[in-house]
């Protein structure tokens, strides 16, 4: 089954029957969230941070940096896309060029040209469209595998990954694809490990503190009030940035909002 088939269901499957007795308004299906929340964190105990430290080690830092750029393009293409759809010209051919530079000059997104000639990095994604066209507040939601999200930025990610992507032209079947995606994942997962002990260290409640910090990123990224009540004087860009030093620069500066958890490690978020 695909990738995006797989979250529509899960998603489906949770909104019809974990909506009761909310504790938090931004959370009403919190029993299952925390429950999705302890199976990716195990899962990534376990499975992807082993391989994500063990990809860190053996594979050389300019290689790391040439996959991360590599991704990086492809998420450029969407972000044109996304930014025509908002209304907003100027970005949108800042990503154009982005991607025709990179691709044209820099092997395929392997080297990033377009950071180091200026060009500004405005990763969008269509849950950032949907804000802008009036769905403003949105419930948490932990996805499978993918991590923090909300309802509105998971339909986004669903979304992006069921239609005819960029990188549909990486890989043509179910194996090439889960190749694909198995290297982002462990790509991006290496990138967080510096983030690890950060939430570990300031978090009693760790899904907790990890859906305030979500929602709290969200709502600065998109301009909106916060929804959540102050949880520490919490650097935001200290989580962000805590991750491997050899990732591009503008990567570093602007994490991808559907993949900014530890459990995004085998997410297929390249959509974004």
């Amino acid at each position: 089954m695909r990738p995006a088939k797989l979250l529509a269901a899960a998603s489906l499957l949770a909104l019809a029957g974990c909506a009761s007795h909310p504790t938090t308004a931004y959370d009403p299906y919190e029993p299952y969230n925390r429950a999705m929340f302890t199976v990716n964190d195990k899962a990534d105990q376990w499975v992807i941070k082993p391989v994500a430290q063990g990809y860190q080690a053996v594979v050389p830092s300019p290689i790391r940096t040439g996959v991360s750029n590599f991704f990086d393009n492809l998420k450029d293409v969407y972000s044109f896309a996304f930014n025509v759809l908002r209304a907003e010209p100027e970005k949108a051919a800042n990503d154009f060029m982005r991607v025709a530079m990179n691709t044209g000059f820099g092997l395929f997104g392997l080297i990033d040209i377009a950071d180091q000639a200026g060009l500004k990095n405005n990763k969008t994604s269509l849950g950032d469209v949907m804000s802008a066209w009036g769905w403003k507040n949105s419930s948490y939601f932990v996805l499978p595998f993918f991590g923090p999200s909300t309802v509105r930025d998971s339909t986004g990610l669903a979304t992006s990954l069921a239609g005819p992507g960029p990188e549909k032209l990486v890989y043509h079947n179910t194996n090439e694809a889960i190749a694909f995606y198995s290297v982002y994942g462990v790509n991006t997962r290496a990138k967080l490990l510096g983030a690890d002990n950060l939430l570990d260290t300031a978090a009693v409640d760790r899904y907790s503190y990890t859906r305030d910090l979500y929602m709290q990123y969200r709502a600065k990224q998109l301009g909106q009030p916060d929804p959540t009540q102050p949880v520490d004087n919490f650097n935001l860009d200290d989580l962000v940035s805590g991750g491997d030093s050899s990732a591009p620069a503008a990567e570093r500066k602007a994490a991808p909002a559907e993949a900014s958890a530890p459990a995004a490690a085998i997410a297929a978020s390249a959509a974004q």
